[in-house]
């Protein structure tokens, strides 16, 4: 695949400068970047390797820890019986740039390996009866688009720097990186031969630069900012001044100062801030000044944030636009402590801690293997090989592997709940206390679902029909954005909202447990035509009994007068029944921690 130009890439200071500081001093723990498809993250991270002359090895995410770390050498094992070690990517990747693009979707055992890796320098792998040390050097990159889910704060803490790379709103930087891009697909050897003599030189600059001596009245700076500005542990004041001495490095000067400081704290800072789902991530640059000043500094001086003297970006690239991001809208309410509603049976390690329970499946850690049953459906390779291997050093004569030797791998991953969120938007729930209360219902359950690392979808009902507001996915800041947008009014299609929700559902697929949960006050006066509104709504939540869907029932009734409605809704359901008060109550939340069951 044709490699476009690092430098030639138009604007992306913060992702260029946050790159080149990781390549300067690995030890910064790698470099995350949160963005919009097509924004030029791969491209960036492929350039980089490009400038290194270093291997770009791209770990996909259906990757199995085999195939990451290594494994045992079945060749060597099944013809001359020895126990030999085959390189992973991990040692592929040693000296260059290691990609994972949709990181928040890798599985979080491998997340930890990669992690582990790049902060240590060295993969060991103790597994099939091989011990392995090797090392493994890298520029770790990972990228994510936000709307499908976050990493968890724990691994998230863990990545050195953090950026959100979004597309410049500037027209003329537009067409300029449009330009760019049709010049290279045309004829990209002439592009690149354009573009040669900024690489040289960016290479060269980078193989002769080291990082500057950071003084001590300098760490103690930066620890003081990191106090004030609320960042948990001591990563964060590593990193600023590994980054700060790098970026110094980088500029040509000996020692570090406070505007170096300023310069990266965003990036090391940013993604260490947030405290729940629905905070915003990064920090105010006017903040990171403040609490540099308030730490005995001077604070930086007015050209801390200009320009580069070492400019990333050749000639014909605009002034890089102001890359602010668009706040979601403002929550309805603030969620409060929930009910935490889960669909499957409770148990020890089922805990409100957000750690899911172990389940066994055709995906996750390799923990195991077993003879097969009457089809294999996952071979365990290593064990199979070690069979193999076993019979053929009594009978050499035999076949290299043998139905006999096969075994069948058992895997485990950590199981989390679908949770399909359907609400009532009809105008029965227009009031406005109502709707505002029901909102905040909402926001408590996609605050219980973040913290359990659940995926959540929204459905809505309302006039003639329901639609699926929000598929799938693991990002409740999307989940709230939608909810603060939901129209009121109309009909109520009951039914409807229950069948839609019902297809979502059984559509999770095996590794989340799909859960139901329906607020409404009960009313059915709309369906499709030749239905009667009430029995098709009956029907509807029969066939959700019938399928054995574990669901709840939220009462959104109030009032002095009550009809029961939703009570007969979740009866006809099977379903749990819980009230608006209930749901935010946290004095119950200890009460009602055993499963959703039908």
């Amino acid at each position: 695949m044709s490699s476009f130009p690092f430098s030639a890439v138009v604007g992306h200071d913060d992702v260029k400068l946050a790159l080149l500081l990781n390549a300067l001093d690995p030890r910064i723990g790698g470099v995350l970047l949160r963005g919009q498809k097509g924004s030029a993250k791969s491209t960036l991270a492929r350039g980089l390797a490009r400038v290194l002359t270093a291997p770009f090895v791209e770990l996909p995410v259906g990757a199995t820890e085999d195939r990451v770390v290594g494994t045992l050498d079945f060749e060597s094992a099944l013809t001359a019986g020895r126990r030999r070690f085959h390189p992973g990517l991990l040692a592929a990747a040693d000296g260059g740039v290691l990609y994972v693009d949709e990181v928040n979707l890798l599985p979080d055992h491998l997340v930890d390996v990669l992690l582990d890796v790049a902060a240590s320098g060295v993969n060991r792998v103790e597994r099939e009866g091989v011990s392995e040390a090797h090392p493994s050097r890298f520029v770790l990159v990972g990228s994510m688009n936000p709307e499908e889910g976050d990493l968890r704060p724990q691994l998230l803490d863990r990545f050195g720097l953090s950026v959100e790379v979004t597309s410049s709103a500037d027209p003329g930087e537009r067409a300029e990186a449009v330009r760019r891009r049709m010049a290279h697909d045309e004829d990209p050897d002439s592009f690149r031969a354009r573009w040669a003599e900024h690489e040289s030189d960016l290479r060269r600059h980078l193989a002769g630069a080291r990082p500057a001596r950071l003084p001590e009245d300098l760490v103690l700076t930066v620890s003081r900012m990191c106090a004030s500005l609320g960042a948990e542990g001591l990563r964060a004041d590593l990193v600023i001044c590994r980054a700060a001495a790098a970026l110094a490095g980088w500029e040509g000067r000996e020692e570090a100062s406070t505007d170096d400081v300023a310069r990266v704290a965003h990036l090391a800072l940013g993604h260490r801030r947030r405290r729940g789902p629905f905070d915003e991530p990064g920090v105010d640059q006017a903040e990171i000044d403040r609490a540099l000043q308030e730490s005995g500094s001077s604070g930086p001086d007015d050209q801390a944030g200009g320009d580069d003297p070492r400019p990333l970006d050749g000639p014909g690239s605009g002034e890089p636009s102001d890359s602010s991001r668009t706040a979601p809208p403002a929550a309805p309410s603030e969620p409060t402590r929930v009910v935490p509603l889960r669909a499957g049976r409770t148990d020890a390690s089922d805990s409100p801690s957000g750690r899911r329970s172990p389940v066994q499946g055709r995906r996750g850690r390799l923990v195991g293997d077993r003879p097969p049953g009457a089809a294999v459906g996952d071979v365990a390779v290593g064990p199979t090989v070690r069979a193999a291997a076993a019979r053929r050093s009594a009978d050499p004569s035999g076949p290299m592997v043998s139905p006999a030797d096969l075994r069948e791998a058992v895997r485990e991953q950590r199981a989390g709940n679908l949770v399909v969120l359907t609400v009532d938007a009809s105008a029965s729930m227009g009031v406005e206390r109502r709707m505002e209360a029901v909102k905040g219902a909402v926001l408590s359950l996609l605050l219980d679902a973040y913290q359990r690392r659940d995926r959540v979808s929204l459905v809505t009902f309302r006039g003639d029909s329901a639609e699926v507001a929000l598929r799938p996915t693991g990002s409740v800041e999307v989940a709230r954005a939608r909810l603060a947008e939901l129209p009121t009014g109309g009909r109520t299609p009951l039914a409807a909202g229950i069948r839609t929700a019902l297809t979502v559902a059984e559509g999770a697929g095996g590794q989340h447990r799909p859960l139901l949960v329906v607020l409404s006050d009960g009313r059915a006066t709309s369906a499709a035509e030749g239905e009667d509104p009430l029995g098709a709504a009956r029907s509807a939540a029969a066939e959700v009994r019938r399928r054995g869907l574990p669901s709840v029932v939220i009462d959104a009734e109030d009032g002095p007068t009550r009809l029961g409605l939703a009570a007969e809704l979740a009866g006809w359901m099977g379903a749990r029944l819980l009230s608006l008060p209930e749901l935010s109550a946290g004095a119950l939340a200890g009460a009602v921690r055993q499963a959703v069951v039908p």
